[in-house]
């Protein structure tokens, strides 16, 4: 019979393991993390039926909810980068009122933030809240950096 104590430290160490390893993916871009549905088709039509524009460098779609705090600072972060790159557009979509949208994004938790290319195609997400280093690094990720400066378009 193993001692409670041992049984205890090793529950608390898992906890911990669990809580750093979440915490890592917090807001974590993945560049190519798309889905098969996301990856083949462009999401032009959806943001037209939502009556928003796409930028012209890149997009941020932004699923959220009413009462997700993490949501409203990712929002936040995103609303300065693209006050900064007025190319970059980002349209916030309610999971309530859009759960087809959600269901084709393949959305399980909120904020989730697709990145969209000029072309209106899925090249990076984002689950969690987002700092602006990280909104940054999710913009780079949809921007062609073949120029021979190595600067982004």
């Amino acid at each position: 019979m193993v001692p409670q104590p041992v049984v205890l430290g090793a529950l608390v160490a898992l906890t911990v393991v669990v809580g750093l390893v979440w915490r890592h993916r917090q807001g974590r871009v993945r560049v190519g993390a798309t889905s098969g549905a996301t990856a083949s088709a462009p999401w032009d039509a959806d943001l037209a039926a939502l009556g928003a524009a796409p930028g012209a460098r890149a997009t941020f779609v932004q699923f959220s909810a009413a009462v997700c705090a993490p949501c409203r600072a990712t929002a936040r972060a995103l609303g300065e980068l693209v006050a900064v790159h007025p190319d970059v557009a980002h349209v916030e979509i309610d999971v309530e009122d859009h759960l087809d949208l959600v269901l084709r994004a393949g959305v399980l938790r909120t904020p989730t933030v697709l990145v969209l290319d000029a072309a209106g195609s899925e090249v990076a997400r984002a689950s969690g809240a987002m700092t602006p280093a990280q909104a940054r690094a999710a913009l780079d990720a949809a921007t062609p950096t073949d120029l021979p400066s190595g600067r982004s378009a």
